[in-house]
């Protein structure tokens, strides 16, 4: 990297954190696909070298569980915020146990307290309302003034775009899981950015492209991109005012192993902080948190049971993500899905495979902290795939029903090599789209409207 391209000649921080990485093009760019194919390492053998759950685990896990009891005992839900508009930093820490907070090696959560459902109601006030009435909460009454009267929702917008037709389609259920329930549909961002580079260096960034945006001239479609580049101006130094309260200082990259997952961790869990989508996906990040613990463990640093436990404790927050949801919802999605996809696998575009010693710490997760839905652990599947790490999947798949397989033999030619899976089957390019909402139409009733007459 460049001296001029380090944010307030921060060339020495950037050196350390980028000690012993190879390549060069992704240091003068934001470029993470470039910097996983310089310096991944493939992992050809089995399962042997996995740890045991840490005692720090053991308690952790055992007190969540018992939190999830409490949470089933109340219906599906533990607690809803009824006062406070969720934002990065519209709550202090919060930690899975206070008398536990000391052993929780990766930090934050959602609100203050674990399982906690934050208020929401950007997306619309009334399903905001409505999903904190159902298990028994009221929202404070000043809220609904404010976001109908002095703040237009997500959901007042899509209702606006409307045409008659589209709301006769709608009101008639011959389409359904249309936006207006759904907020922003499928996010999935490249959280991996934040630990690589800093947040002050992606700040830098996104000045170049708004010094660049319209080239002198203005017309709607610039003055809106303008806009929002400011916007991911002002939430990335959001982003950094969140993490200070949990102590941390993301502004420069990550400098080890426990940093870049933090990081990463933090990245995300702004998305959830600000975004309730229908799925927040976390994406593909196991290859290149594997490059950091490969670096620690050759430098003598971390041992295989800290690098676990890091996995494992990453993964325990990712269980713990929860969003208020309305019952029409929830009748369509059993379990309380929020879809926090996590893929592991897959091949390069250069034919090597993509499998790591962190792949495997992943799936072994499941063994290490029981089955569970969440993160939705998926395999991007190949024939051409080590056959240890097939085989080992395998056994993961029939001990605990909780890995799903995607074929990247048919995604990689279209997306790519560093691809994530949005919400529940859909390929995305990491970090640069988007999906809004699919909708579903009840074709035998379209059938029948067709023969009828409507």
């Amino acid at each position: 990297m460049s001296e001029q391209n380090t944010p307030n000649g921060t060339a020495d921080l950037f050196k350390k954190a980028w000690r012993g990485f190879q390549g060069a093009k992704w240091t003068d760019e934001v470029n993470v696909r470039e910097f996983i194919q310089n310096n991944y390492t493939q992992y050809d053998g089995n399962e042997d070298f996995l740890a045991a759950p840490t005692e720090a685990t053991d308690k952790l896990w055992g007190r969540l569980q018992e939190l999830q009891k409490e949470e089933r005992k109340k219906g599906g839900v533990l607690e809803c915020e009824t006062e406070i508009v969720s934002s990065l930093t519209s709550y202090g820490p919060g930690y899975i146990d206070e008398s536990l907070k000391d052993l929780e090696t990766i930090v934050g959560l959602q609100t203050d307290k674990p399982l906690k459902r934050a208020f929401m109601p950007y997306g619309g006030i009334k399903m905001a309302e409505e999903a904190a009435e159902t298990y028994g909460y009221k929202v404070n009454e000043k809220f609904h003034k404010i976001f109908t009267e002095y703040h237009k929702t997500h959901n007042q917008a899509v209702f606006d775009a409307y045409t008659p037709e589209m709301k006769a389609a709608r009101h008639c259920h011959i389409v359904t899981g249309l936006p207006d329930t759904y907020g922003r549909g499928r996010i999935v961002g490249d959280y991996r950015r934040v630990a690589l580079y800093g947040i002050d260096f992606l700040i830098e960034e996104k000045k170049k492209d708004l010094e660049l945006c319209g080239n002198g001239a203005m017309y709607d479609e610039i003055i809106r991109q303008r806009e929002e580049i400011a916007e991911q101006i002002r939430a990335l130094k959001g982003m950094k005012e969140m993490a200070k309260i949990y102590g941390y200082d993301i502004s420069g990259p990550a400098t080890n192993a426990k940093e870049a997952i933090q990081w990463l961790y933090f990245g995300y869990l702004a998305a959830v902080k600000t975004q309730n989508g229908a799925a927040m996906s976390v994406g593909r990040i196991s290859t290149f948190i594997d490059i950091y613990v490969n670096r620690d463990l050759e430098e003598g640093t971390l041992t295989e049971s800290q690098a676990q436990e890091l996995i494992d404790h990453m993964t325990m927050k990712f269980r713990m993500v929860k969003f208020a949801r309305i019952p029409s919802y929830n009748q369509l999605f059993s379990g309380d899905p929020v879809w926090a996809t996590l893929e592991v696998a897959g091949l390069g575009q250069d034919g090597r495979h993509m499998v790591t010693k962190t792949d495997y710490r992943f799936l072994h997760t499941l063994e290490n902290m029981g089955p569970s839905p969440e993160p939705n652990l998926t395999v991007l599947y190949s024939s051409r795939l080590p056959e240890n790490f097939k085989k080992y999947a395998a056994k993961i798949s029939v001990d605990t029903s909780s890995i799903q397989y995607e074929n990247d033999d048919v995604m990689r030619p279209v997306w790519g090599d560093d691809y994530s899976i949005c919400c529940c089957v859909s390929a995305t390019q990491t970090g640069k789209e988007m999906q809004f909402f699919g909708a579903r139409a009840n074709l035998a009733k379209c059938l029948l409207y067709a023969i009828n007459g409507g």
